[in-house]
Formats: C-alpha cells, sequence, structure tokens
C-alpha cells in the first residue's frame, strides 16, 4: 500500500454555513494498481483528490478531520514546504481540463522543465533535455519542435499527453487521473487510457482515476469506490462489484449503461432525482429520496459493513439486494 486515506472529512465554509464536501471516507491506493473513484458530479470525487494534494480552495476549503498516510507521513498535517517537494515529485496529478491545467502563455518546454527543475535538478539545459525525453515517452511526435510550441498550437489529445507527461515527469509513486479523458473524443481517449496503463506497467506506480464512465473503471481498474454525497456507497474488487453489486445506487449505475443488446428506441433505465445539495442532506442514508428500495430503517444511515472479500457496502438491505426485482 503505497497510499492510505482514512476517514476523511473535508468541508467548505460558504454563505450557506459549513458544508461537508467529502464525510469521513477511508481507501488504499496500491503500487501497480488502479484504483477508480465512480459517482456523479458532485459525489466528492474531485475534492477527494484535492485534499490529498492539498490544493483545497483557500481559505474556504479545510481538511476538518482524518489522516492520509503517504510514505509515513501524514499529508493532512504537512508543512507546507514539505508538501511542496511531495506535490509534483512523489505525487502526479492529471487534471481534468488540459487548457486549464496548462498556462497558455509559456511554452510546453518551460513547463515541463519547471517540474524537473523544481525536483530532479538546477541545470536548465539538463531540464530541457528531460523534458524532450518525457515527450517522447507519452508518445508526442517531433518532441524537439512540440517542445517550443505554446498550449493552443496543439490538439486536445496532444495537451494531454504533456498534461500526463508532467504528472509522471519525476517517477511518482502515486499519480491521481482526474477524469482525464474528458472532452476528447473516443479514439484519443483509448490512446490516453493504453498510455496510462503502458506507463504504469514500466513505472510501478499506484494509479487513482476519478471518472463518471463506468466502461473506463471496467477497462482500466483493479478496484472501486462508488462515492455518493461525499460518502462512499460502495467499494471493492472492480469485478466482484460488477458482478454483485451491494448497493442500489451502484445497481442504478451499472443498469444505466447502454448495451448493444439494448432494443433500439427503447429508453434506457436512469436513477429518478438529483445528488442532494450539500446544504440539505437528509438524515440517515444520503440516497434514500431517490432509492427504489427505501424502508424505514434508512432513515438511519448504514454503516460500511464487509458482504465479501474487500467488498463493503453502506446499506441497510445488502443481503437482500440480489433477490429484489431491478425496477420494483
Amino acid at each position: 500500500m503505497v497510499l492510505e486515506v482514512r476517514d476523511l472529512v473535508t468541508t467548505f465554509d460558504t454563505d450557506a454555513g459549513t458544508l461537508t464536501a467529502v464525510d469521513g471516507v477511508s481507501f488504499p491506493v496500491r503500487r501497480g494498481r488502479t484504483l477508480g473513484i465512480v459517482g456523479e458530479s458532485g459525489c466528492g470525487k474531485s475534492v477527494t483528490a484535492l485534499s490529498i494534494m492539498r490544493l483545497l480552495p483557500q481559505p474556504m476549503g479545510k481538511i476538518r478531520s482524518g489522516s492520509i498516510l503517504f510514505d509515513g507521513k501524514d499529508l493532512a498535517t504537512l508543512p507546507t514546504e514539505e508538501m511542496r517537494k511531495i506535490r509534483g515529485g512523489r505525487i502526479g496529478m492529471i487534471f481534468q481540463e488540459p487548457m486549464t491545467a496548462l498556462n497558455p502563455v509559456h511554452s510546453i518546454g518551460r513547463q515541463l522543465s519547471e517540474v524537473f527543475l523544481l525536483h530532479r535538478t538546477r541545470n536548465e539545459r539538463e531540464a530541457l533535455q528531460m523534458s524532450v525525453e518525457m515527450l517522447r515517452k507519452v508518445g508526442i511526435p517531433s518532441p524537439e519542435i512540440r517542445i517550443g510550441e505554446y498550449p493552443h498550437q496543439l490538439s486536445g489529445g496532444m495537451r494531454q499527453r504533456v498534461v500526463i507527461a508532467m504528472a509522471l515527469a519525476c517517477k511518482p509513486d502515486v499519480v491521481i487521473a482526474d477524469e482525464p479523458t474528458t472532452a476528447l473524443d473516443v479514439t484519443i481517449q483509448a490512446q490516453i487510457l493504453e498510455l496510462m496503463q503502458s506507463l504504469q506497467d514500466e513505472m510501478g506506480m499506484g494509479i487513482m482515476l476519478i471518472t463518471h464512465d463506468l466502461g473506463v473503471i471496467a477497462d482500466m481498474c483493479d478496484d472501486v469506490v462508488v462515492m455518493y454525497a461525499g460518502r462512499i456507497a460502495e467499494s471493492g474488487p472492480v469485478q466482484t462489484l460488477f458482478s454483485t453489486p451491494s448497493h442500489p445506487y451502484t445497481r442504478g449505475l451499472l443498469n444505466s449503461i447502454p448495451r448493444l443488446t439494448t432494443p433500439r428506441k427503447s429508453r434506457l433505465p436512469i436513477i429518478e432525482g438529483m445528488v442532494p445539495s450539500l446544504a440539505e442532506l437528509p438524515a440517515g442514508c444520503r440516497f434514500q429520496n431517490r432509492c427504489p428500495y427505501r424502508i424505514d430503517a434508512c432513515s438511519v444511515q448504514p454503516a460500511l459493513e464487509e458482504v465479501g472479500p474487500g467488498h463493503r457496502s453502506a446499506c441497510h438491505r445488502w443481503r437482500e439486494l440480489p433477490s429484489l426485482p431491478v425496477s420494483p
């Protein structure tokens, strides 16, 4: 285990009061394996990643409690200077939108060289050469030319490869990828995901992959955490979770995937309703207002309990769920 998040609670101070965006989240990231974090928009996936990297918007965002253990250190309480050495050096992050992750007024070479100058060398020429090699490793053609270009001169797929190069420049132990294929067309998405897998095989790093795409989860991940409204609904090995989901929310997500066997013009199953606002969270299970299997006991928050080897679910009815109809 290279990184472990334990009982993480992250809050934001707003005009509406203090809102809890991540509430008691725990999971491990293992070396050489990929952990997928999945859920609808607003469920706390990206806030969890920003908490690990200590990049929460200031002064509103705060880690209230819990720990983020990495190499014997708690990143949640680490001094800022020490955290700067780890961030980008031993823990890399691939951001969601490459155009906002890259500075439009600096060349690709300058931005990539900064990573090497901060963590690997003080020689600018050497840093530039390392940058060229890294661009070649992530599959960018003619890196000696590209290094002098600016973000707007590159395609979306090329920009995402540059962001990956920056995240992997120092051969980190962990890479956090926040929706790394957003806004890319399907063929480029496949190339980016294949690139990440090949680099993981080469470097042995642990990957934490944040996505809303269950197809990507099935293809890329060894383990998966399903989040809903800031809490973990279910977690476990990806094959177990896909074959025997033990939470109604997970079942709803899986049922909504389009399949080749789906009749033409038929309506895909959906999860009715919306993720609740952080300012108006229901008491008890946070999924209860959308859950077709709700019972009176759901007014009490269910514990995240073991339902199988490495498989946990936060549902009062997980034992009966396999026998319940898909659409009651």
